[in-house]
């Protein structure tokens, strides 16, 4: 694609209104070289060589004027300020740009408080959740996706809890079974897997008239969310269950973004990984399934081993939608991840790990942030955000202000993560209530032995020797809060307030809907 192909377009009118709000620089397709839209024509007509020097001053003071609102708006172009410029890609084809709503403020200051709590009754005032959505057709899913249900059966096989099926193996022999593998091109620390599992591969081959067979897994269940929420710790815990296996490490995201080629967002888009590579890495745990199976023949296998795949991003991460699905459905995506995986594995089970959105939010503030984090910096992207959000529903539904790519990447704190319900209903409509486990970080955080005890019931595993649950309950916390983080405190108190407001429609929903009051966060110490 040659210069010539991009579009640039400058969304904004007077000098006054950008004072008043963000002015947002619409790019279609991949952003380029900003100056290509900044051009100065130089050639001055030859007759101005006849004015009169009165008229010469005039014209020399208004090209002045003109060459320092050009090295201003310039000046907010090199440095990103994102109280003056707001620079995020297109979406597919939406009507407009989403740009904040009419209710603007100084983002700088802590006074405008009155402001924001406008903003966020606004907000308020214009949820409203769907009780249903159109489901995709199969055939339509098929379409989209005509690779992924060529290689995975509809049948699994017999005999075996986890989901798994021989596939014949039509490589050479003596060939590199994992060459052409993403994650290893990628990854160093898959490329050291890699080179275990291929030292045994061939090792593991299935012989059956004159043919070679692999054996092939998909998860029993997946840890689906959310970030920040304490996946990890029970991602940790569960790997110490003797039944339990899990890919070559946590978090593959192949569902939500390596499936589209994305690898960081920073980056573009990549080759799509294939479906083969991301069943490469349950490898390992198949190579365990299988041998189990071999082993039954003598009566001691060990028939109930699952395997499982934690990836915090599969229940709400949906962004790449807009660039590869037709936007036919008003601004929503017509595919969801959930659709696929239930098209293809429909008695699969999922485990949710929630936390009070507002502490979930400045926790992920903190994690994923640049330098110079402060409570003041996380008020003011807080309070940005939710105009940002308020100025979409202005346009669109709320459901599809959620899943808007658009908003999500222009949004500087990630506010659509703790929108727990408008997921959670979304899975609801293709998975029954008893395949999803919902769980509560500050539970666990209380009494890891109760949550460990529901988790293994859901996911129907044997009973454990007192040394192993010992050890698995006992462990200490993953991934909690860095130092250097702690250090910076909580955040501010109308912050919090703020967030409270906005989050509380949600969480009264998702109290209802689980039946349960505990998700309302009322009375929740901070974690």
């Amino acid at each position: 694609m040659t210069q010539m192909d991009y579009k640039y377009s400058l969304l904004g009118s007077t000098v006054e209104e950008y004072r008043k709000r963000p002015l947002l620089l619409q790019v279609d397709e991949t952003p380029m070289n900003l100056f290509a839209i900044l051009e100065v024509k130089r050639d001055l007509p030859r007759r101005w060589s006849n004015l009169g020097w009165f008229r010469k001053i005039r014209v020399y003071s208004f090209l002045f004027g003109l060459a320092v609102m050009f090295l201003i708006t310039a000046s907010y172009i090199l440095t990103g300020d994102k109280k003056g410029l707001l620079l995020t890609p297109s979406p597919y084809h939406f009507s407009s740009l989403v740009s904040p709503g009419p209710l603007t403020f100084n983002l700088s200051s802590v006074k405008d408080y009155i402001h924001i709590k406008v903003v966020v009754k606004s907000i308020a005032s214009k949820v409203e959740f769907q009780s249903s959505r159109q489901l995709p057709e199969l055939k339509a899913l098929v379409k989209s996706e005509p690779h992924m249900f060529s290689v995975i059966p509809r049948k699994f096989l017999p005999g075996v809890k986890n989901p798994c099926w021989y596939e014949e193996y039509a490589g050479n022999i003596t060939s590199d079974p994992y060459r052409t593998n993403s994650y290893g091109r990628y990854s160093r620390r898959f490329r050291t897997v890699f080179q275990h599992l291929r030292n045994t591969f061939h090792e593991h081959l299935l012989h059956h008239n004159r043919k070679l067979y692999r054996m092939r897994c998909l998860p029993y269940f997946y840890i689906i969310g959310q970030p920040k929420c304490g996946t990890t710790d029970l991602y940790d815990r569960l790997k110490l269950h003797p039944d339990v296996k899990f890919t070559t490490f946590k978090e593959p995201h192949w569902w939500t973004r390596k499936r589209f080629g994305i690898i960081r967002l920073s980056e573009g888009f990549h080759d799509r990984y294939p479906v083969e590579d991301y069943l490469d890495l349950f490898d390992q745990a198949a190579y365990q399934i299988q041998g189990n199976l071999t082993a039954n023949t003598s009566g001691s296998s060990q028939p109930n081993m699952i395997i499982g795949e934690a990836s915090a991003s599969t229940m709400w991460d949906n962004n790449a939608w807009v660039y590869f699905y037709d936007n036919t459905t008003k601004g929503e995506p017509p595919f969801l991840i959930q659709d696929f995986i239930h098209a293809l594995q429909p008695d699969a089970r999922f485990i949710v790990m929630l936390r009070d959105p507002v502490e979930r939010l400045y926790s992920d503030y903190l994690y994923f942030g640049s330098a110079n984090k402060s409570a003041e910096d996380f008020h003011e992207k807080v309070s940005e955000s939710l105009q940002l959000f308020e100025g979409c529903l202005t346009e669109f539904t709320m459901r599809s202000c959620v899943y808007n790519t658009t908003v999500n990447n222009a949004m500087p704190v990630r506010l659509q993560v703790g929108l727990y319900i408008v997921y959670l209903m979304d899975w609801l409509t293709v998975f029954s209530r008893e395949q999803i486990l919902v769980l509560r970080l500050e539970d666990h955080a209380s009494n890891r032995k109760y949550t460990m005890h529901q988790v293994f019931e859901f996911l129907n595993l044997g009973p454990l020797t007192k040394e192993i649950e010992s050890e698995i309950t006992r462990s200490p916390a993953s991934n909690t809060r860095r130092p250097a983080d702690k250090n910076l405190g909580p955040m501010l108190p109308i912050t919090k307030d703020i967030l409270r407001d906005f989050y509380t429609p949600f969480n009264e929903k998702l109290a209802k809907v689980l039946q349960n009051d505990s998700f309302l966060w009322e009375n929740n110490s901070k974690l």
